[in-house]
């Protein structure tokens, strides 16, 4: 897949595609099983939380069978969450395809927070705010991974705002950086709240509001 941050209006650029065009060898498809397996339990249970005899348990592998494939737990738990942006990231790239118009994208980047709620791409909600939320000074590297998975998210969103601005489709006063700022805010406090109460309802207004606020704002 094309990691859609790197999209421009249906041209990819920036980073290269990694769609197969072979089959994956035994050891590739054992690692992306543990892989599979893993996410959903280090994004419910936290990557502290979550054991290496969990592990064990959903793979069906022994100790050394996963570390066959990742150095250490901690290597484990990074190559999980890449795995699961990398998810999120195909919801971003189908929501936008052959969707031009910014304010299009802009609905389309909402919709998939939305659907996330309701639909995770992996079991526990977004992985980049439970990452962002659970990792500290002690675990810098993880930290670091969800910034910039966070980082791409503006980006996406300053790009479109700032493409729609130059095509006359929005607002040439708007402030791409203050868009993005609100838009991503917005969903992530909606998101966190909705499962705090698992309640569906607090995703529904933001996205209502941010709907209106597309529309009423900063279309032209």
């Amino acid at each position: 897949m094309l990691h859609p941050f790197y999209y421009t209006y249906g041209r990819p650029v920036g980073r290269k595609s990694v769609v197969r065009r072979v089959p994956m060898g035994k050891g590739e498809q054992t690692r992306e099983m543990i892989l599979a397996r893993a996410a959903p339990l280090f994004n419910r249970q936290g990557y502290s939380g979550a054991s290496l005899a969990d592990v064990m348990r959903a793979t069906g592998l022994e100790k050394g069978g996963i570390y066959n494939h990742f150095a250490s737990k901690d290597a484990l738990a990074l190559a999980v969450f890449e795995y699961s942006v990398g998810l999120v990231e195909q919801r971003f790239a189908q929501a936008l395809a052959g969707k031009r118009h910014a304010v299009e994208r802009l609905h389309a980047i909402i919709e998939v927070f939305g659907d996330m709620f309701a639909d995770p791409p992996v079991d526990g909600g977004c992985p980049v705010m439970n990452t962002a939320i659970e990792s500290d000074d002690s675990r810098p590297e993880l930290r670091a991974r969800a910034r910039k998975a966070m980082d791409d998210w503006f980006t996406l969103t300053r790009q479109v705002v700032s493409r729609g601005i130059e095509r006359g489709e929005l607002r040439p006063d708007a402030d791409p950086d203050a868009v993005a700022t609100l838009v991503i805010a917005t969903l992530e406090g909606a998101t966190m709240l909705g499962k705090l109460y698992d309640q569906p309802v607090h995703v529904r207004r933001a996205i209502k509001h941010l709907a209106w606020y597309i529309d009423g704002t900063l279309r032209i």
